[in-house]
């Protein structure tokens, strides 16, 4: 299949290339997370921040910028089309990427990060509009699976080039690196995206429209509790995240080798998105997500109960972390699909619900597991547990406790 615009000039995209540029689109948020881990420590010695706990601040206001703004991009985007806003996004991004190297303070820094995360609203929302304007059911979650396992090659790779960086510079040339990812993006998005919004299908961009279309949105069961579930299983994520370093540098001491290991959790996610890719249009979404957020809840429960006894042994943090992560990479693509599914008509306004309810949601959550840090793995271990068992409650109420069935042969 291939993607083809209505403007002159613009060729065609094939499914490959079409899958890689939505995943460069998802990827401007992972860089502008995972790529900073490395250079935490130094951001906050040299912006005078004493407390480790603080620095995740770091990457809280940049999700919390990104979570707010989404519910503005998608009814935008449901109005003026997609690459329109999609530009703005990305521009208010890199400048404010590109102010942070000058920044004085780290309350200006966190400021600047806020802002960015508003510019990256854009790329969050719109790439999942754009998906869902070409393709619906199982076409969507396999869709999905292939660019979230393009987009999972940045945690891979990201720690490690801000190591890098870090080696031969300091943190501000972190920030200019982002830019300048932002502007190579935003230059394949004006030379070969085409528009996928026709214009009989855009929504006028009115308060009672826009009110219109959050309530289309609120009110289906199942898109809302898939997004609700989607959010908490997306905080014990943003959870690790917060705490990675303090936990695979301070209590394991890897030193340098903390990229690599955490390369190696994100792979493992990769790996499930492409499993999930490959088996979704045989097993269907809910029989996949549903028996992966199940293994999910079993892996965080023994990792918890092991946890209370003590340190666990580096190999076996390893395992029962690695096995969580795995079965998260077969539920975000399908939770996602799902959530978006019976709103194809207003598709931006779903995906800015839906991401907003992931980054928000998720960060906040995040940020409480994060901020439990006690110098043991417990606090996050019981946070899993506990989002899995809340994530698994939503999911019970969208099927209305029926779990496995699919719903139709195309999802």
């Amino acid at each position: 299949m291939t993607i083809t615009s209505e403007a002159p000039g613009i060729p065609a995209l094939s499914k490959p290339q079409f899958v890689a540029l939505m995943a460069m689109l998802m990827a401007i948020n992972a860089i502008s997370i995972d790529i900073m881990l490395p250079g935490l420590q130094e951001i906050g010695a040299s912006l005078g921040v004493v407390d480790e706990n603080t620095r995740q601040y770091v990457i809280t206001a940049y999700l919390i910028g990104m979570g707010s703004a989404q519910l503005f991009f998608g009814p935008l985007s449901d109005r003026f089309g997609r690459k329109l806003p999609l530009l703005g996004g990305l521009s208010i991004y890199a400048l404010c990427a590109l102010a942070i190297v000058f920044v004085p303070s780290f309350s200006g820094l966190l400021a600047l990060r806020f802002m960015q995360g508003i510019g990256a609203a854009a790329t969050r929302v719109i790439t999942v509009s754009i998906v869902r304007d070409v393709y619906g059911g199982r076409m969507m979650a396999e869709v999905m699976s292939l660019v979230l396992m393009v987009f999972m090659i940045v945690p891979v790779i990201a720690p490690s080039i801000g190591q890098l960086i870090m080696i031969f510079a300091e943190w501000h040339m972190i920030f200019v690196v982002i830019c300048l990812f932002a502007v190579s993006v935003g230059t394949v998005v004006i030379l070969r995206l085409p528009e996928t919004l026709s214009v009989e299908h855009r929504r006028p961009f009115t308060a009672t429209a826009i009110l219109e279309g959050f309530r289309i949105v609120l009110t289906n069961r199942v898109s809302l509790c898939y997004s609700l579930a989607a959010a908490f299983l997306f905080g014990s994520l943003f959870g690790f995240i917060n705490s990675a370093q303090q936990i695979l540098v301070g209590i394991y001491g890897l030193g340098h080798w903390f990229p690599l290991v955490f390369a190696a959790f994100a792979s493992m996610m990769a790996v499930a998105s492409f499993t999930n890719s490959r088996l979704v249009k045989r097993y269907g979404m809910r029989r996949l997500s549903h028996g992966a957020l199940i293994g999910f809840a079993i892996c965080s429960l023994i990792w918890a109960a092991a946890s209370i006894f003590g340190t666990l042994p580096f190999w076996l943090f390893i395992v029962l972390y690695g096995a969580a992560m795995f079965q998260f990479g077969l539920i975000g693509s399908n939770f996602n699909a799902m959530a978006m599914e019976p709103l194809g008509h207003v598709a931006g306004t779903a995906s800015s619900v839906l991401g907003f309810a992931q980054t928000i949601g998720g960060a906040t959550i995040g940020a409480l597991i994060g901020q439990a840090f006690n110098g043991t793995v417990t606090p996050l271990a019981i946070g899993f547990l506990t989002v899995s068992v809340i994530g698994l409650g939503f999911v019970l109420i969208a099927e209305k406790g029926k779990l496995f069935s699919p719903h139709n042969p195309a999802v």
